[in-house]
């Protein structure tokens, strides 16, 4: 019995490694606080760990924790927690190393386009996030939301008409969004 738990403690630690940047990166960008997307990756991965044999023998163990932080992050907005996406200071600043080819990661005012994220509505920026900053698909987006694909559709394209409406940001928006 200890075996199979050291093995099983030993892949989630792997899987865990493995996906932290990326888990964090999409945490704060839900959230907008450092300590709020360490606390959302925290709680998604207690509950995955929790269900570790059952996440690890699924086909794709990213697309159920994604899931899991979208719910996780649901359940903080209906509490009607404040979220705030722009740093208050430089000094709250979170240094990220930009994915290779990532156009919106590589913008010129990183700063502009976070302060502009955080002025959409909750599903729209979680739309916007996964579809364009995770690369997700609109279907794989859907399950990640729990709704439906048109629902996935009309936030991305609401939240990417506002991004597209603040002054400066519209090139950026559209270079690093689908047409």
């Amino acid at each position: 019995m200890g075996d199979r738990k050291q093995a099983r403690d030993e892949e989630f630690q792997s899987f865990l490694v493995g996906r932290w940047p990326r888990l964090m990166r999409t945490a704060f960008l839900l959230t907008g606080e450092q300590h709020a997307a360490e606390d959302l990756v925290q709680t998604t991965l207690e509950q995955v760990y929790a269900a570790w044999r059952r996440v690890a023998s699924t086909d794709d163990p990213d697309t159920y924790v994604r899931r899991v932080m979208i719910n996780a992050h649901a359940r903080r907005h209906r509490r009607r927690l404040k979220e705030f996406l722009a740093p208050r200071t430089d000094s709250d600043l979170v240094p990220e190393v930009p994915d290779t080819g990532d156009r919106i990661a590589q913008a010129d005012d990183r700063g502009a386009l976070l302060t502009a994220l955080s002025q959409l509505p909750p599903r729209q920026r979680e739309a916007v996030v996964l579809r364009y900053w995770e690369d997700l698909s609109e279907s794989q987006a859907a399950e990640a939301m729990g709704c439906s694909v048109g629902s996935v559709k009309s936030n991305a394209a609401k939240g990417l008409a506002k991004l597209r409406a603040i002054p400066g940001l519209a090139e950026t928006v559209t270079q690093g969004g689908r047409k």
